[in-house]
């Protein structure tokens, strides 16, 4: 690691230590699944990463799970005391937005979200977004006050480098099987390069969850012919998980919306190349990095050539493998993402009286805050149309 990176990680741990001096009591209320090995997300991972983290330090993290059609969030923290400090997963913020919001008064409410849902959250003392393109997107759409909204990106595991082979061919692709991670789009990319190169795909993620969506993939799959080559692993964790990505060559990222894409990060911790739909917050999980080729989402085609040119390319996969082992430093930890949450708790903590219980109907209209016309299009990242067959981010 570079002494720039070096420096940065020590002041994250010198500030993390500064604040945990006054770490205290947390209700951390999340789905149910969060533990679950069968329900993996992204979310759920964030989750106990900041869960770990914060008690790592000293925090009294107290879970409270809530089920889906289970006992109501708006109950659970009817019963907390005056004053207490609640961190929300943003999941049950937008399901219960509006009962939250009477509790608003009396509590210490933090949301964390992980994707934009179109549910105002203006009762909340802080948002914490997990990408600058899910803080833009909430701005924008006049959900949270901009003053009140913070990033914390998602961090990434240490893990041990994968030695990708000369010829790229085997493709990993990490996610719930269903259509919003672009599976289909993916497969029918493939469907048209059985002639380019001796290559593998496997897909790892649950296959339960959108059912007649998995077995159109399969229909797919077996009508063209590419049993041998495509195999559905299901849901991996641990180091089945890690067995995966050290035998991946090419992380393929095909979603049609995505907040962040951790997976990105996992990859290039592994110094794994990508090629990754240009959509909502993966060109900020790529950065700058040279690691990878971003193509427009849902585009079959564009998809297909991209990885036509992976395979076709000596040179493309040599320097796109060299920037991904070389990103591998730059990585954010998950210690700097507990780092940055446990600031945003303590200020909150110290931020009002709850005595002096506000009325949340009285807030100021968002809409005054700025004209969110002058916000920042995030769709200005640069275009795969302007550089060979996709961006190099």
């Amino acid at each position: 690691m570079n002494e720039a990176a070096t420096v940065s990680e020590a002041a994250t741990v010198s500030e993390a230590a500064t604040v945990s001096e006054a770490a205290g009591v947390v209700h951390f209320v999340v789905p149910d699944a969060i533990d679950d090995p069968q329900r993996v997300s992204g979310g759920n991972t964030y989750d106990r990463h900041v869960r770990d983290g914060l008690r790592s330090i000293g925090w009294d993290v107290r879970m409270v799970p809530i089920a889906g059609g289970g006992l109501l969030a708006a109950q659970v923290l009817a019963e907390l005391p005056d004053g207490a400090l609640v961190f929300i997963d943003g999941l049950i913020a937008a399901r219960e937005s509006v009962a939250l919001a009477v509790q608003s008064p009396r509590l210490r409410m933090i949301v964390l979200a992980h994707m934009v849902e179109a549910v105002a959250l203006t009762w909340a003392d802080r948002v914490i977004a997990t990408s600058e393109w899910t803080r833009s997107e909430l701005i924008s759409r006049i959900l949270v006050h901009p003053e009140d909204i913070v990033t914390a990106y998602p961090g990434a595991d240490p893990a041990t480098l994968t030695r990708v082979a000369p010829a790229g061919g085997r493709l990993l692709c990490v996610g719930v099987v269903a259509p919003h991670k672009g599976q289909d789009v993916l497969i029918g990319a493939l469907t048209h390069l059985t002639g380019v190169g001796d290559w593998t795909c496997t897909f790892v993620g649950s296959v339960t969850t959108a059912p007649d969506f998995v077995a159109d993939l399969r229909r797919t799959v077996r009508d063209a012919q590419l049993a041998t080559r495509v195999n559905f692993a299901g849901t991996l964790a641990g180091a089945a998980l890690d067995a995966a990505y050290g035998r991946a060559d090419l992380v393929v990222v095909p979603s049609r919306t995505e907040s962040f894409g951790m997976v990105i990060a996992e990859a290039l911790a592994r110094g794994i190349p990508v090629i990754a739909s240009r959509v909502g917050g993966i060109p900020e999980a790529v950065s700058s990095s040279g690691a990878g080729m971003l193509v427009a989402a849902d585009d079959a085609e564009a998809l297909k050539t991209a990885l036509r040119e992976w395979w076709v390319s000596e040179a493309v996969r040599t320097e796109l493998t060299a920037a991904a082992v070389e990103a591998r430093a730059t990585v954010r930890s998950w210690r700097s993402t507990v780092s940055r949450i446990e600031s945003v708790l303590h200020d909150v903590s110290q931020s009002r009286d709850v005595s002096q219980s506000r009325d949340v109907s009285q807030s100021r209209d968002v809409s005054q805050s700025r004209d969110v016309s002058q916000s920042r299009d995030v769709s200005q990242s640069r275009d795969v149309s302007q550089s060979r067959t996709g961006v190099w981010a």
